[in-house]
This record gives C-alpha cells, structure tokens and sequence, in this order.
C-alpha cells in the first residue's frame, strides 16, 4: 500500500489536467504514492489523454458531473494510504514540494491538515488560508484579495508577508491540502452539499471541531492556473459558488441566512 494518494478532480480541463500530470511525472514525489484522476463526465477528451499519456495514473470515470466535493470523496474511497493530498487540476507541481507537506504534517502530530504556499505563474503568493468563513471574515478576505488584486502596495506588502511564514489558520485552500486519512474519515469525508466552493473551509471546520489543527507552511509551493473555470462557464460558476455559500450559512451561520439571501435577492445574484 503506499504512503500517500493524490487526488485529482478533472471536468473539461484536458490542457490543465495534461500539465499537472506532467509535473508529477517529471518529478515525481520520493515517498510511495498513487495518482487517481476522477473525471467529472468532461466531453473534451480529458480521461482518455490521462489513460494514454499518464497510464502510471488511475482514471475513475464519474459517470456524471458530481461535483468537487462528492468526486473527492470518490476517489479518496478508492484508495487506502495514511495520507490523502487533495490536488486541483489545474496545479503544476515543482519537485520537492509534495514532500514538503508531507515532512510538516509528520512533524506536527497534533496536525490533521496542512496547505502550501500558492502562487500564480507571476510567483505572486494567493491568500490561500485564512479564519472561519463568516459575515465579517468574509467581508475581510474579500477585500483584501481585491485590493491586492489591483496591486494596491499596503495589501500587498501583508500578504507577502503572511503567507511567506508558518501559520496555523482556520482553513487551507482545497486546490493542494494533505490530509491524514484518519481524520478525513473521522468526519465523514468533505460535506457533498457544496457542488463547488467552501468545501475545503467546511472540511477544515469539522476537522478542527475534533481538536485537530490546520498548517500553512511556505516551505511547500506549487503554482495555481486559477481562473480556468471561470472564465469558460462564468455563468454556472458564479451560480455554483453563490449555492454553496447559502449552504454554509444555513450549516455554520443560520442566523445570518435570511440575511445573506436578501442581499443576494436585492443584488439580482440569488440562485434559483
């Protein structure tokens, strides 16, 4: 049995998909592992490129598009390693960056999770981590990405600054977060309300209701191509992502439901 698995959720992300695989494959992690691919139904191709081009790889086919959360789930079912790295496809992954994670996690027992330093193609760092989703965390962590976002040097300087030492923050970014196994399944797995969006913060909550810790660490980098499923379904991604927040809401912050759904309304932005 290997040490580890890594999980990879792919819908119509041929190119992405391609690269990330790409880079696991030229400098492939030192600890034992598995890679497996579980394809969302894509119609571009995706799972047959992965088949033939990575047969190291293990594709599971959906059978539809399930979702992040629950395809996750999936292929976290289909494997047994102590150790479960959740990995976008749309990653590029440099050499010893997987086994970075791995040595701060086993450093750290009193850890369940740790998440790694995100940048662009640029090297600019994402605020990958931050406090429990709520109507002023929120507000905060938006703002600041937008500021930063427009290159706006006070914002700038601090998030260089935050994600460039260790911290240990309520939630890490799903696009890369090792997980032991134990605790993955000691809370049943990542919630597959979410279709798309806040499943990595609800996980980490459940996780930290345990008595569990959450690690970022800069010593592991990989580069996020974010953006991608934006930009080809705008649309249906806006919506996804306004679902899944009402349904953290009404999961962690009830008393701010109503509240959150007549600002969507008044904004023309509540999904049906």
């Amino acid at each position: 049995m290997p040490d580890l698995a890594i999980i990879i959720v792919s819908y119509n992300a041929r190119s992405d998909l391609q690269a990330c695989l790409r880079s696991l494959h030229e400098s492939p992690p030192a600890l034992s592992h598995e890679i497996v691919v579980v394809d969302n139904a894509s119609t571009d191709g995706s799972a047959e490129a992965a088949r033939s081009q990575f047969p190291a790889a293990r594709v599971i086919d959906a059978g539809s598009n399930l979702g992040f959360a629950a395809a996750n789930n999936m292929g976290i079912r289909a494997t047994a390693s102590d150790l479960v790295l959740l990995l976008n496809s749309d990653t590029i992954v440099p050499a010893g960056a997987i086994e970075a994670l791995v040595h701060d996690l086993r450093r750290h027992p009193e850890a369940a999770v740790v998440g790694p330093r995100i940048v662009d193609v640029q090297g600019d760092p994402e605020l990958s981590f931050g406090r429990m989703i709520g109507p002023v965390a929120e507000l905060v962590q938006k703002t600041v990405g937008r500021l930063y976002a427009r290159g706006f040097a006070p914002v700038r300087r601090h998030v260089m600054q935050v994600t460039a030492r260790e911290q240990e923050p309520d939630w890490v970014s799903g696009a890369c977060l090792l997980v032991r196994r134990a605790d993955a399944e000691a809370v049943g797995l990542l919630d597959q309300r979410y279709f798309i969006y806040a499943e990595d913060v609800d996980f980490c909550a459940a996780i930290r209701s345990r008595g569990r810790k959450i690690r970022f660490t800069p010593a592991a980098r990989i580069t996020h191509l974010r953006g991608r499923s934006v930009a080809r379904a705008p649309g249906a991604t806006a919506a996804a992502y306004r679902r899944s927040q009402l349904a953290f809401y009404a999961k962690h912050h009830p008393r701010w439901l109503p509240w959150l759904r007549l600002y969507l309304r008044v904004r023309g932005r509540l999904p049906t």
